[in-house]
């Protein structure tokens, strides 16, 4: 059994700059969860906080029900992984990892036979006899790792561990870091700013900006159901595309009009934007959800010119302008394209989200989970 439950957790430093404002977030048992937002949100120091490697300013922080604020970080059950490895240079990897269990006083025996089994786990057998300096940075990260497991904690704490590896050996390390968690069923809690890694490492995601949770919900929930126009544009890869619109509404079917295109809104869409005719919304759509058409449908297709095509092998990123915004589209593989063609787009509008201009939350949201 290992939760974690954040209470109204807060943390302020010195000159009254508020890193973490009210966070409350419930991490059950064997639970993967990922902190995931840009730099300065306060990803790292919650998770510093809940090491007991930050104080705590306002709030209650409880490890599996116990209130653990005022409990140092050695006495919390707790391993970190770094984002810097923060190996001993010195020292073998065998010691490396040994060394919190020494320090610990645990028999001879018991630290070898933790140690061999993690080495297992990690593939990393034959590094036992090696120093810091003769290994790759991808064996580095695993003996950081390993050096967790052998712990044998109730939660265990990754603080952007991946950012230090080039692109092919972190798609490598996330795939090794998830199965390690199926296999050990153990608690953990990941920071990233790199949202692939968080849709596809993580159970719950929890998105921050500015110190503030923005949304807390599965990776598919975020991607399909955002909260806001932060948590829509963050998450997913293109970007979701926000194009800002008058509301009208004529013969009782509602209109969107950019300027360059106008598009009737099928009725349940339409329905949630009653209240905003004769406003102006930002108007969400994912790449993959924008139809490429060679000819205009009326009242149906976003008119545009494109600007910039990056063949992909099994996609093509299609960047388009109208009179007022860029986007960008998914299309097959085949479809001939030229810079400057004038092509034509169908939303598909059951995935469409509407933002409200001033609160940037998404409209009509209740509605559509019911």
């Amino acid at each position: 059994m290992a939760t974690v439950s954040l209470k109204n957790i807060g943390k302020v430093y010195e000159g009254n700059v508020r890193a973490v404002d009210n966070a409350n977030i419930e991490i059950e048992d064997r639970e993967f969860v990922v902190f995931v937002g840009p730099s300065g949100c306060g990803k790292s120091t919650t998770l510093r906080m809940i090491a007991g490697l930050e104080d705590i300013t306002e709030g209650d922080l409880y490890i599996d029900d116990k209130r653990v604020n005022d409990i140092p970080p050695k006495d919390r059950d707790i391993a970190m992984v770094f984002q810097n490895y923060a190996l001993y240079p010195h020292m073998t990897v065998y010691d490396n990892m040994a060394f919190g269990l020494k320090i610990r006083k645990f028999d001879k025996e018991d630290i070898k036979k933790r140690v061999d089994q993690a080495a297992k786990i990690l593939d990393i057998e034959e590094l036992l006899d090696r120093k810091p300096k003769a290994l790759s940075g991808g064996q580095r990260q695993r003996v950081a790792v390993g050096r967790a497991i052998v712990r044998q904690p109730k939660v265990f704490l990754f603080d952007e561990p991946l950012s230090n590896l080039d692109a092919k050996l972190r798609v490598q390390m996330r795939a090794e870091i998830s199965s390690l968690h199926n296999r050990l069923q153990a608690t953990m809690v990941y920071v990233t700013h790199d949202q692939v890694e968080a849709m596809t490492m993580a159970d719950k995601i929890v998105v921050l900006k500015d110190g503030l949770i923005q949304q807390i919900g599965s990776p598919l929930e975020l991607y399909n159901d955002p909260a806001n126009r932060f948590v829509a544009g963050f998450i997913g890869s293109p970007p979701m595309n926000f194009m800002t619109v008058d509301v009208t509404e004529e013969k009782g079917k509602v209109y969107i009009d950019e300027g360059d295109f106008k598009l009737e809104i099928p009725k349940e869409q339409g329905d949630i934007l009653k209240d905003y005719v004769g406003k102006q919304v930002v108007f969400g759509m994912r790449p993959e959800d924008l139809d490429y058409h060679e000819e205009e449908m009326k009242d149906q297709t976003i008119k545009c010119n494109v600007g910039v095509i990056e063949p992909l092998g099994a996609e093509i990123h299609v960047y388009v302008n109208t009179a007022k915004h860029q986007a960008i589209a998914r299309v097959g593989p085949n479809v001939k394209l030229q810079v400057g063609d004038t092509i034509y787009l169908l939303p598909h509008f059951e995935k469409a989200v509407f933002f409200d201009l001033e609160t940037e939350l998404a409209i009509g949201r209740e509605q559509r989970r019911q």
